[in-house]
C-alpha cells in the first residue's frame, strides 16, 4: 500500500463484511480509509464548503506558514516547544501539519452538522490546486507537495476523524487500535516524511503513534464524556468492575484507578517499544521527534501525580519540566546514538 514494508489492517481483521459503497453504521468505521471518506463525500452531496471559496482574502505562502505556526503554538505548546529544535524549513512543514492535523478535528468536534462538515473539508483538502483563500490548506498543500506526503495516509488520519462521528464506544483494545493507527500513527508516518528516515524505523513511529493517542484517551477521559465518548476499552471498564456509567459521572474508586494503573501501563510498554526507531531518522530531527515524544510521556506520570483524577484535573508540564525533560531525552538520546 505505502512505499516502505508495513500495512494498515486489512478490511478482512477490522471486521468489514461487504464492498459496497454504501454501508451501515457498524460496519462503515471499520472499512478502508478511501471507502469511507468517499462514502461521507458521496452522501454530503453539492454542499456549501467549509471553507469559503469566493472569499476575497488571500495568502501568501509565507503568511500561511506563520498563520500555521500560531496555530501550533496556541493549541499544543508542547509541540510548538520540541518542534523550535527542528531546522527551519522542516519546522515550518510540520507546524503546517500539526495545524492541518488541529482544523481536521475542529471540524468534528465544534461544527453543529459535523458528518456534512467533514465531507466537505476532505474535498477541499483533496483538491489538486492550493486554496489561497485559506492559509492551512495552503501551507499544507504546499508541504504535501514538497515531502511527497502519500495521499493515502491523509485519507487514514481522516477516516480516523470520521470514525469519531460513528462509534462512541469500543468494544476491545484490538478496535482501538485502529483508531489509534489512523489519528496517531499516520500523522507519525507523515512526520517521517518531512523530517527523513530509515525504512525500518515504520514500526516503530507506528507504536509511538499508539503511545501517543493513548496518553491523549487517559488525559482527556473527562473531557470526552461531555460528548458521550469513552474510548477506554469496555472489555478493560469490565475487567475491572467500573462501568461506562462510572466514567461518564465521574466517580473515581480503587477500581477505577486499577484501571488506570493497566491503561498507563500499556502506553508506558509503547513508548519503550518505539524508542529504538528514534535513532532511525535524520541526525538532524532525532531530538526534535525525541523531545515532542518524552515530554507526552511525561502527561502520564502527571496523571498519577494527581491520583488519577482526570474528571477535574488536566494533566500538563510546566515549561520548567519541559526544560528538564528535554535534559534528560538529550543524554538518552546520546546513549541510544552511541549503540548504533
Amino acid at each position: 500500500m505505502y512505499d516502505y514494508e508495513y500495512e494498515v489492517p486489512s478490511e478482512s481483521n477490522v471486521h468489514r463484511t461487504e464492498h459496497s459503497m454504501i454501508l451501515s453504521t457498524t460496519q462503515l468505521p471499520y472499512c478502508s480509509a478511501a471507502t469511507l471518506l468517499d462514502s461521507l463525500v458521496e452522501c454530503s452531496g453539492s454542499m456549501t464548503p467549509v471553507v469559503d471559496e469566493t472569499a476575497q482574502r488571500t495568502f501568501t505562502l509565507k503568511e500561511a506558514y506563520a498563520i500555521c505556526a500560531d496555530v501550533t503554538r496556541v493549541h499544543s505548546r508542547s509541540f510548538f516547544f520540541s518542534s523550535q529544535l527542528l531546522p527551519p524549513e522542516k519546522r515550518q512543514a510540520i507546524r503546517a501539519l500539526y495545524a492541518f492535523c488541529r482544523l481536521s478535528d475542529d471540524v468534528v468536534d465544534t461544527q453543529s452538522a459535523p458528518s456534512g462538515a467533514l465531507a466537505r473539508w476532505v474535498a477541499q483538502s483533496r483538491s489538486s490546486e492550493p486554496l489561497t483563500h485559506h492559509a492551512v490548506l495552503l501551507a499544507w498543500h504546499d508541504t504535501v507537495r514538497r515531502y511527497q506526503i502519500p495521499r493515502d495516509l491523509i485519507d487514514e488520519l481522516l477516516a480516523g476523524l470520521a470514525m469519531d462521528l460513528l462509534i462512541q464506544r469500543y468494544p476491545t483494545f484490538n478496535d482501538l487500535w485502529l483508531y489509534c493507527y489512523r489519528v496517531a500513527s499516520v500523522v507519525g508516518l507523515m512526520v517521517m516524511h518531512i523530517v527523513g528516515y530509515e525504512p525500518d524505523a515504520v514500526p516503530y513511529a507506528v507504536r509511538l503513534g499508539i503511545a501517543l493517542q493513548l496518553t491523549n484517551i487517559l488525559r482527556d477521559i473527562g473531557e470526552d464524556t461531555q460528548r458521550g465518548r469513552i474510548y477506554v476499552p469496555q472489555e478493560d471498564l469490565e475487567r475491572f468492575g467500573v462501568s461506562p456509567d462510572d466514567i461518564l459521572a465521574g466517580r473515581r474508586s480503587r477500581r477505577f484507578e486499577a484501571l488506570m494503573c493497566y491503561e498507563i501501563a500499556r502506553a508506558q510498554a509503547y513508548y519503550e517499544d518505539a524508542w529504538p526507531g528514534i535513532a532511525m531518522l535524520s541526525s538532524d530531527s532525532q531530538l526534535a521527534v525525541a523531545a515532542a515524544a518524552e515530554i507526552y510521556r511525561g502527561i502520564l506520570g502527571k496523571i498519577e501525580q494527581n491520583k488519577y483524577d482526570v474528571f477535574t484535573k488536566r494533566a500538563h508540564l510546566s515549561l520548567f519540566e519541559k526544560c528538564i525533560e528535554l535534559i534528560r531525552v538529550r543524554r538518552r538520546l546520546q546513549r541510544l546514538q552511541r549503540r548504533r
